[in-house]
């Protein structure tokens, strides 16, 4: 994604676009999720990891500015995280996407099985949770609730439980 004031390698911004279902979960909730989840007080150090939130109307503007301000008030810091338009949105190559879960191979061949296609992996919200698993996010909680729909044999399924430690 293009970064409307750093320029870097190719003119862009490593991020993730959310496609959310309103129903399940609200924008306001979402950017709560975002300002927990990274240390929105430090600087970016460069443009292609730039710490933002895009938005894609004005609406989202303000809830995000709102967010920000609430944010604040409660740390008593500022945030340097940016607030910006989208401009656009690039998918990144196939390499990238999913890639802790590339980098595991049982996993990896679980989900190959279910999803020969690799477009289809890629969109899966299961192989996005068994990746964010794999990488140390989510808590044992958490799958619990989850491990029956993510779609894997029993064996995989002990596999991954053992490797959630919180």
């Amino acid at each position: 994604m293009a970064s409307p004031t750093y320029h870097n390698i190719g003119d862009h911004t490593e991020t993730v676009q959310v496609d959310y279902d309103p129903e399940l979960i609200s924008y306001d909730q979402l950017l709560d999720i975002f300002w927990n989840s990274h240390k929105p007080t430090r600087r970016s150090t460069s443009g292609q990891y730039m710490k933002a939130v895009f938005y894609h109307n004005e609406q989202q503007r303000e809830q995000a500015m709102a967010s920000k301000s609430a944010f604040e008030d409660k740390t008593g810091s500022i945030v340097r995280t940016e607030i910006v338009p989208i401009r656009s949105f690039t998918m990144a190559e196939d390499y990238h996407q999913k890639f802790t879960l590339k980098g595991h191979k049982g996993f990896n061949n679980e989900m190959m099985h279910i999803y020969p296609r690799h477009q289809d992996l890629v969109d899966s919200t299961a192989a996005a949770r068994l990746n964010g698993y794999i990488g140390g996010y989510g808590s044992r909680d958490q799958l619990s609730k989850e491990i029956d729909s993510l779609g894997l044999s029993a064996e995989a399924e002990k596999d991954l439980t053992k490797m959630i430690r919180k």
